[in-house]
Order: C-alpha cells, then sequence, then structure tokens
C-alpha cells in the first residue's frame, strides 16, 4: 500500500481531517467536535479527542484500519502557539507536527505563494507570507482581547449593547431573538448561562447568522469588517502584489465579505481578492508532505 499523508484543520467550531496518499490523491474526510484549547486546564482531553476521532472518522471512511501508520501527519489548531495544556495527541506517524491553524489556512488557499489571509468564523486573524518566507500573524488574540470581525466578536460585543439597553427598555426585538435562539426565557438567565459555560464560544458563534437580520447587530459587523480590513493592510504591506484570500463562516455573509473586501481595496490598491485554491485541512496535508521532505503533490479526489 502506497504511504499515507494526513492533514487536520482544529477549529473552535469543528475538526477536519483529510487522508490521501502518497500521489496527492485524496482517500476521505472526517470530522469532528472543537479542538481548540482556550481556557482548558491539565485535565482537558478536547484536543486529543477532537484530532483522533477526525482521523479516525477519515481512516473508516477510507476503508483503513484504527492502526494504520502515516508517513506524515500535520495538524493546524485555533490558538496553539507551542505548548499542549490538555492531553497530548499522538499518531502512529514517522512525523507528526501540530500547528497554528494560520499556516494551514494560508498553505491550502494560496498553494504555498506569497500573500495573506483573514479567518474569520467562531474566531479571527490574519497571516502573511512574504516572498522570502518571512511569516507574519496579525490577530488572533482569542475572546478577551481579540476576534475583531469574527462571529464570536460580533456577538459578544452585540449581546453587550443588547443587555445594556435592556435596563433602559431599549432592544426589545434583538432581546427576544438571543432568548428565543439560545432557549433561555430573559436575558438574565442567557448571560448565567454564558457564564457558567453551558452557553459555549461555537455557540454563541452560531447566533451570528440570525443576528445579522437586524441592523444594530448589522452595524457591529460592519466595525469588525473594518478592523478586519486594517489588519489585512498591516499585512500585506511587506509583499508587492499581494494576493489576499477571505476564509471561514461570516465571508459567507454577502454584506461582510463585500465590506471587507472593498475596504480592503481602498487600503491595498495592488491587492487582488482570491478565492481559496484547497480548504485548511488539505493546507495541513500539503505541508505533512513538505515536513517529512516529499515533493507536494498536485491535489486530487
Amino acid at each position: 500500500m502506497s504511504r499515507l499523508f494526513a492533514g487536520i484543520d482544529g477549529g473552535q467550531s469543528s475538526t477536519v481531517a483529510a487522508i490521501a496518499d502518497e500521489t496527492g490523491r485524496i482517500l476521505a474526510r472526517g470530522r469532528a467536535g472543537p479542538a481548540d484549547e482556550i481556557g482548558v486546564g491539565a485535565s482537558s482531553t478536547r484536543l486529543h479527542d477532537a484530532l483522533h476521532a477526525a482521523l479516525g472518522d477519515a481512516c473508516a471512511r477510507a476503508g483503513l484500519g484504527p492502526q494504520s501508520e502515516f508517513a506524515g501527519i500535520v495538524a493546524g489548531v485555533s490558538g496553539y502557539e507551542g505548548r499542549v495544556y490538555g492531553r497530548k495527541p499522538e499518531f502512529r506517524a514517522q512525523r507528526f507536527t501540530l500547528l497554528h491553524d494560520a499556516p494551514i489556512a494560508h498553505a491550502g488557499a494560496l498553494a504555498g505563494a506569497p500573500g495573506v489571509v483573514a479567518i474569520a468564523g467562531t474566531g479571527s486573524v490574519v497571516y502573511a507570507r512574504d516572498e522570502r518566507g518571512s511569516e507574519r500573524t496579525f490577530g488572533g488574540w482569542g475572546p478577551l482581547f481579540g476576534d475583531e470581525g469574527s462571529g464570536f466578536g460580533i456577538v459578544r460585543e452585540g449581546l453587550a449593547g443588547v443587555m445594556q439597553g435592556h435596563d433602559a427598555g431599549l432592544r426589545q426585538r434583538e432581546s427576544a431573538a438571543a432568548c428565543a435562539f439560545f432557549g433561555v426565557r430573559t436575558l438574565r438567565e442567557l448571560s448565567r448561562a454564558i457564564y457558567a459555560g453551558e452557553i459555549t464560544r461555537d455557540k454563541l458563534a452560531s447566533f451570528a447568522p440570525a443576528a445579522l437580520a437586524f441592523p444594530f447587530f448589522r452595524r457591529i459587523a460592519r466595525r469588525g469588517a473594518d478592523r478586519l480590513a486594517g489588519l489585512i493592510r498591516t499585512a500585506a504591506e511587506p509583499i508587492a502584489r499581494p494576493n489576499i484570500s477571505l476564509l471561514g463562516g461570516l465571508f459567507a455573509d454577502p454584506p461582510f465579505r463585500e465590506r471587507v473586501s472593498r475596504r480592503v481595496l481602498e487600503l491595498v490598491p495592488a491587492a487582488r481578492i482570491v478565492d481559496p485554491r484547497y480548504e485548511p485541512a488539505l493546507g495541513a496535508l500539503l505541508l505533512a508532505y513538505r515536513e517529512i521532505g516529499r515533493p507536494i503533490p498536485e491535489l486530487s479526489e
């Protein structure tokens, strides 16, 4: 049997694994729950379980046994900065590499070419790689200090405004919509559930599409889009004619995508907004070939 390679995209909402052979033929994809370790302790199995479950699902779909050996596996995980806080994932692989999810998104979207990727899903981050191979990350400061232009960031700021408005007898429609979405009776019940951890970050972020139907939340999204465009401008400065790819669930919202694209082209006239060539899990797969010194193949389904 030809040697196996795998790429894993571990996000704040879900995890996707892709398996391919040494020719670049994709054998299967698998899925699991969120993999990030934001706020977890030493007893957490969140990262370990998500990566193993996604790869196990892909193996099953490809007709491979659970003890299959891999030449190379690369996993990109949201928020990873060189340290595993909970249980470490371990795979039967010649080489296993764990890194932040921004480089795998870049590798997939731009297939190794210089440029910038902006990710706006549950969280947000901007990552750039120039012609010399130098890498820089902007934003990505997490749910307390950043996540501008993300689903969580928009909902966090919006719900704060709704709760403050509630004290003045305002934002009743937005309040009713939020309570209905999260299955609670009152905003105070909602806030308690959030603080108690009963409503997770990815669940909060999932309210964004419904929330954007309200002008109040839409204004917050426009501010987030402008802040994200500013980060993209900074990231693109060293690159002569940067290709820029916009990734993540927020960019499925046409007004949000149009706002970011328009502001970026105003700030960086030489830029070109390009569609991603591959998804992030396939970007991780491309890096898996590179990690063991193999020529990077053309991927095929």
